[in-house]
This record gives C-alpha cells, sequence and structure tokens, in this order.
C-alpha cells in the first residue's frame, strides 16, 4: 500500500530528473529511494519509470500517479494550513453553564472577551442552580461550567479559582426584639444560627454548606422560610420576616440603597469556592480550550478588580 512517504518521494524524483538529485534534495540515500520506487511499482504491478538520455520520466502509469500525487500533496497542505489557522483563529460553538447569581456576574464581560479576541466563536451561556449544571456536564449537554464546590468524578475535571465570602444580613429597621450589634461588625456563626433564617431550601449547594458548618458545632439552623430564589429571600428580609445569609456581592446594592444591614460571619468565616469544570472524557476542540482559559482569566480578573464583591482568588491560583 503506497503512503505519503512514498509519493513524496515520486513526485520529487518525477520533479528533480533524476534519483541522485532527487536524493540529495530530498537528503535521503539513493539505494533508498530506488527500493522505495521498486516497492511502489510491485504494489501497483506496473512500471512507474523509465531511463531516457535526459534522465528519469515517468511511463504512462507514471504519469496517472504524479497527477494524483500533487492533487494528494496539495489537499494535504490545504488541510494543514487550515488546521493551523483554525488553531490561531478559532471558531465553532462553545456551551457554558453557569449559576444564575455567577451568571448575574460573568455573561457580560465574557461574552464581549470572547467577541473581542475571537469573533469567529458562537459562546452560549445557560444559567441554573449548580445541581442543574452538573448534570448537564454528565450528559455532555455543555462543554464548560462554573460550580459551586469541587466536583471532580469520572469524566469531569474542576479546578478551584476563587472564595466567595458569605454575609449575614436583615432588614434596614431591625427586627422586633433584635439584639445585634451595629451593621457592619462581627457575628459568630453560633449566634447567626439561632436567629430566625429565610434560606434556600435543602439540596441547595449553599443551604448544604450552611448545614455542615451548622453540624461542625452541633447546632441546627433556627430556618424560618425555605424560598430557593435570592430575589425572594431578600425581599422577604426586607420585609422583616427573618434574617439570611447570602453571598455578599448578591446583597451589596440593597446594603449600599440602606434597603438592608449586614454582619460578617466570624468563627468560623463562611466561604464558598468557585470551580471551572469541563469535560475529561473527551479531546477539546479549540474552541473550547481558548474559552476555558478566558473564563479562567476573567473569572480572577472579576475577583482582583473588585467587581466581584466578595470574591477573591483562591490561595496558590
Amino acid at each position: 500500500m503506497i503512503d505519503l512517504r512514498q509519493l513524496r518521494y515520486f513526485v520529487a524524483i518525477v520533479e528533480q530528473g533524476s534519483l541522485s538529485r532527487a536524493a540529495t534534495f530530498l537528503h535521503v540515500a539513493q539505494p533508498a529511494l530506488s527500493l522505495h520506487v521498486r516497492n511502489m511499482e510491485a504494489d501497483l504491478g506496473t512500471a512507474l519509470l523509465f531511463r531516457t538520455p535526459r534522465g528519469v520520466q515517468p511511463t504512462e502509469a507514471g504519469t496517472i500517479l504524479l497527477r494524483h500525487a500533487r492533487i494528494i500533496l496539495d489537499q494535504l497542505t490545504v488541510a494543514e494550513e487550515e488546521i493551523r489557522g483554525h488553531q490561531n483563529d478559532p471558531e465553532g460553538e462553545v456551551r457554558l453553564g453557569v449559576p444564575g447569581t455567577i451568571g448575574q456576574i460573568l455573561a457580560v464581560p465574557l461574552i464581549t472577551a470572547v467577541h473581542l479576541r475571537y469573533p469567529k466563536i458562537k459562546l452560549r451561556i445557560a444559567e441554573a442552580m449548580s445541581g442543574f449544571i452538573l448534570e448537564w456536564m454528565r450528559e455532555e449537554r455543555i462543554d464548560l461550567a462554573v460550580l459551586y464546590g469541587q466536583a471532580d468524578e469520572h469524566g469531569i475535571t474542576t479546578e478551584r479559582l476563587l472564595e466567595e465570602r458569605l454575609q449575614f444580613f436583615g432588614p434596614a429597621s431591625g427586627l422586633r426584639a433584635e439584639d445585634l450589634p451595629p451593621a457592619g461588625s462581627e457575628l459568630t456563626f453560633d449566634h447567626v444560627s439561632g436567629l430566625p433564617l429565610i434560606l434556600p431550601g435543602r439540596g441547595h449547594g449553599l443551604r448544604e454548606l450552611l448545614n455542615r458548618h451548622a453540624e461542625a458545632i452541633d447546632r441546627d439552623l433556627n430556618t424560618v422560610f425555605d424560598v430557593d430564589s435570592y430575589g425572594n429571600i431578600k425581599s422577604l428580609v426586607e420585609e422583616g420576616l427573618g434574617y439570611s445569609i447570602l453571598p455578599e456581592n448578591a446583597i451589596a446594592s440593597e446594603v449600599a440603597e440602606n434597603r438592608l444591614r449586614s454582619w460578617t460571619i466570624a468563627e468560623p468565616k463562611v466561604v464558598r469556592s468557585i470551580h471551572l469544570a469541563h469535560s475529561a472524557s473527551r479531546p477539546m476542540t479549540n474552541a473550547v480550550s481558548v474559552v476555558l482559559a478566558l473564563t479562567r482569566e476573567t473569572l480572577r480578573d472579576l475577583a482582583r478588580t473588585g467587581r466581584w464583591i466578595g470574591a477573591q482568588v483562591s490561595p496558590g491560583e
């Protein structure tokens, strides 16, 4: 069976008009070239070259092979150039899953960055709770994901990028019989857990994180309402129906407008980690690879510049 190397050798022999000149041009020993020609002739069952006073010439069969060999080699060159160009200017669709609270911060700067750097890439961002996003990753419905918490498992790889601080907050006017220090000061988690709380329901990542902190100090969270919507939680707290614990960025505007008051949780500090996930079971396209790097860069930049309030780059990053 004829291979690409033999085709290149054959074209060079015909173009150089001599085995010796072709050997010099290719930096291949002349006996090796002669052997390749004999093998090709044996595979095809016909002579490909004949000697003339002017040098080596192709036979009729050799002329046919020469024509097709040039087409094949030219097409290979085109393919190589297209692949290199694709690496330099990738294109295609990339699907990214993010929790809604992160999507509000990440989507616009990331879409803008992808559009400016890689205009041929179409970025689709889907928002949902982390549990759904992880399921999408398992089902290969998305290429990349931003998740709360580590999710390394068969077929998925995650890397920890950021830590996000959680804040305790309450209504601007306070609750009846409220006995809390001034807003902006610290409260222990033990103190916070006993106050009337409005939190996401069980199974929600943030609720599970708070449950683990409560179990660590042998306490139960005093949850009065289970509400999965951050917007509804903030509205209920603003109405004076309880307190809550949410990411600092999620309540920053309401605190700035004096609609809510917040306190820092200490002993222990409550943070959750943000991870970037991708498939480990299938190769990444060039488009997915560059969007992965750009998502990583954008998340870190949001934390370092303070645009993501309460987030910081994980130690060692």
